[in-house]
């Protein structure tokens, strides 16, 4: 049978053994504990002994090995001119604005939103290509393939300077004709429709739109 006194201790190395563990996991930020506890039962604990009573008790935890976290790309409006010029078929974007008359930062901004620059995006509606050409649209600004890049955005180059002429260069509701077609932008009193895919859509292509002022 064991005495008092060895009951004694090792009642108290089990509370130090408890009490250390939470203290240690409360604050894992913390180096090891060290401790002792005296005759009355009170607990001693540091992580800096200073007295050879202290023994060390139980080692912290090591702390969790965080990933390393590359910082956010800028968004500041030259880094997203860099952006915009290193944007899939630049070349031929910039070619299609400088004959339509059309900015470029919108038709990179309508391509973003329609295909998100895959020239072989094909719509449930049968819209084709960069701009997602309807075969009508196609046909009527002379583009032959839709999936060829060159041709889908110099079409679709070409209807957005006629759409931003019928609408006197608004934008929000040349985006919505784009959208929805002129007819409807004008059958609701040359307001952008009330569809939720078309002012959904209106406030995409505008947002991108102002970040590459």
């Amino acid at each position: 049978m064991c005495s008092n006194a060895s009951m004694t201790a090792a009642l108290k190395t089990s509370f130090v053994t408890v009490f250390v563990l939470s203290w240690l996991y409360a604050a894992p930020a913390m180096a090891d504990a060290f401790g002792y506890a005296d005759e009355s039962g009170a607990i001693y604990l540091t992580d800096t002994p200073t007295d050879s009573q202290y023994a060390l008790l139980e080692a912290a935890p090591p702390e969790p090995v965080l990933p390393i976290v590359s910082s956010l790309p800028s968004t500041t409006p030259n880094a997203l001119r860099i952006i915009q010029a290193n944007a899939p078929f630049h070349d031929v974007i910039k070619s299609a604005a400088e004959a339509s008359g059309v900015e470029d930062k919108l038709l990179h901004a309508v391509i973003t939103a329609e295909s998100n620059y895959n020239p072989r995006a094909v719509s449930p509606k049968g819209a084709k290509g960069l701009m997602q050409l309807m075969p009508a649209t196609a046909r009527q600004y002379g583009v032959s393939n839709v999936f060829d890049p060159a041709q889908n955005i110099q079409g679709g180059a070409r209807y957005l300077a006629y759409l931003k002429t019928l609408f006197n260069g608004d934008l929000a509701l040349t985006v919505a004709a784009y959208n929805a077609g002129e007819n409807a932008v004008i059958g609701h009193g040359r307001k952008v429709p009330p569809f939720r895919e078309t002012t959904a859509y209106v406030s995409k292509v505008l947002a991108l739109y102002k970040r590459y002022d």
